[in-house]
């Protein structure tokens, strides 16, 4: 052949992988910006806007969130990683560097000659091995008090003492079934507050301060009543107002509301929740009876306070209803108060659902969303943990599940045991990233982790990143949940398989916008 020849193949490959590299790139760049978090003594990213704003943070999906990314294989990675926060709440910046070890290694292989297809086939294989493996040597929580819970939300809490008690409290207050709840998440119960003290109670809080001064600020044993409306009399319009018939409508529809508002008076209604705005003469006939009004509350607050009171949302129609079916739609709490330095209004211990709030305390504003963040994680892997067991962390399960996936590499015929070896790499990143971040070699410290697992046979082992020293993972308290770490290798694959499915990147043309054009002789 001649070297012209070969130039022109030369040419043809790299064009053919043109779209592969640019992705790959723009994944790893991605990885990159995360990676450096990873692990206790992973350090945090400042984030900066135009205007000089700035956030620091050490949350993987927080960065990835805020971060600018144009390029749409980047786009398609903070995707997935968001996916994964809002599946599992934890696991995004694992997910987003195994994502783009496989990306990258997976583009070697087919710049090598293997056939993309063949590298997704055993991407699939090692993947599936290995979340396989993960849920062998994963440990169930039998309950909620099991002291390893605690050690759960420490890891994820990124050491954090203060907040790793409230969320273990909070967990412990709603109970394992309500974790086990797919439609529940504990990490909506946090709020962090500048000048808060760190509180888990049972029950919610408003963001929202009563309408006026002279409503009370306490209550016991109150009766709630949530309207999911205006708390106003029915509207006619300018016209038919200026009628006899209209305006004699309108005094029809002003008395029959004063008509409602004494039936939620008579009812020995104390707190009442509005979801939109409150009329004057209702305020004031509900403050002389000394009754509580919150208006314009969110449509998040005011249905988990309508949860936890036991009451029923009702329209403004509805309070037509004779006193004793209005009853049915009335809750209860125990107490009520009002926080007026935070602007806020607590309703504890309701007559319905159960339902914890953690109050995360924040010395300045510069913190609270960090704060708020960090006990976010927290809660979700407790949650997690609940829900599917917990494994060694540390890295130490990582490398024993590689070596679980390269026994079925040895098993995989032709080229699709190079797509295997990509899973086998993606498990090791996380791990050396870990270790590198703690100051560490990471191929000197996995090798002899590797080497005392099998040995030991204990697959707990891995570095302890303060001394460097090998350590068992248990013993240490560092254990991660296992719903996390088969979440964040799913999320990894699913990204992983759609980029290397890539083969030519086509800009779009613009919409044409003639059509909106407007003409005139």
């Amino acid at each position: 052949m001649s070297l012209k020849q070969q130039a022109s193949q030369g040419s043809e490959v790299n064009e053919r992988l043109a779209a592969l590299v640019t992705n790959s790139n723009a994944v790893r760049a991605i990885a990159s910006a995360v990676e450096g978090t990873l692990g206790p003594k992973g350090l945090d990213t400042m984030l900066v806007d135009r205007f000089g704003e700035v956030v620091i943070t050490n949350d993987g999906v927080t960065i990835l969130s805020m971060m600018e990314a144009n390029h749409p294989a980047a786009k398609m990675v903070i995707n997935i990683a968001k996916s994964q926060q809002e599946e599992i709440g934890d696991g995004t910046t694992t997910a987003t560097v195994m994502a783009g070890t496989l990306v990258s290694s997976g583009v070697d292989q087919v710049a090598k000659g293997v056939p993309v297809a063949r590298v997704i086939e055993g991407l699939k294989i090692g993947l599936h091995r290995a979340q396989e493996a993960i849920k062998e040597k994963s440990l169930p929580i039998r309950e909620v008090s099991d002291p390893r819970i605690r050690q759960v939300a420490l890891v994820a809490g990124r050491e954090h003492q203060d907040i790793a008690n409230l969320v273990v409290e909070a967990a412990s207050l709603v109970g394992k079934d309500k974790l086990k709840d797919n439609f529940f998440k504990l990490a909506d119960t946090i709020l962090a507050e500048e000048g808060a003290e760190n509180h888990v109670f049972m029950g919610v809080i408003l963001g929202k301060e009563r309408m006026n001064s002279q409503m009370p600020r306490q209550l016991e044993n109150a009766k709630v009543l949530v309207i999911d409306d205006a708390l106003q009399p029915e509207e006619i319009g300018e016209e038919a107002l200026g009628t006899e018939r209209g305006f004699a409508r309108y005094l029809e529809l002003q008395e029959e509301f004063r008509s409602s508002i004494q039936k939620i008076i008579d009812l020995d209604v104390k707190l009442v929740l509005v979801d939109r705005g409150v009329d004057d003469t209702a305020e004031e006939l509900l403050t002389d009876a000394g009754i509580m009004v919150l208006q314009r509350v969110s449509n998040k607050e005011i249905r988990s306070a309508a949860e936890h009171s036991g009451a029923r949302a009702i329209k403004r129609t509805g309070l037509k209803k004779p006193p004793e079916e209005l009853k049915q739609y009335i809750g209860y709490a125990d107490k009520v108060k009002s926080e007026g330095k935070l602007e806020q209004v607590w309703v504890m211990g309701g007559g319905g659902k159960p339902m914890a709030t953690v109050l995360v305390g924040a010395a300045t504003a510069e913190v609270v969303g960090e704060r708020s963040r960090i006990a976010k994680d927290a809660a979700a892997s407790v949650q997690a943990a609940v829900r599917g067991g917990i494994v060694p962390g540390g890295g130490s399960l990582e490398l024993y599940t590689a070596r679980e996936v390269e026994k079925v590499r040895e098993e995989t015929k032709g080229m699709t045991a190079f797509g295997v070896d990509c899973v086998v790499e993606a498990l090791k990143r996380p791990v050396s990233q870990i270790v590198s971040n703690a100051g560490f070699n990471p191929l000197e410290k996995i090798a002899n982790v590797n080497v005392a697992q099998v040995e030991q046979n204990n697959v707990s082992l891995a570095v302890n990143c303060d001394s460097g020293e090998l350590a068992d993972m248990y013993e240490l308290g560092v254990v991660d949940p296992a719903l996390v770490k088969i979440h964040a290798l799913k999320a990894a694959g699913e990204i992983a398989e759609a980029i290397l499915r890539i083969d030519t990147i086509i800009k779009m043309r613009e919409e044409d916008k003639k059509s909106d054009l407007h003409f005139e002789d």
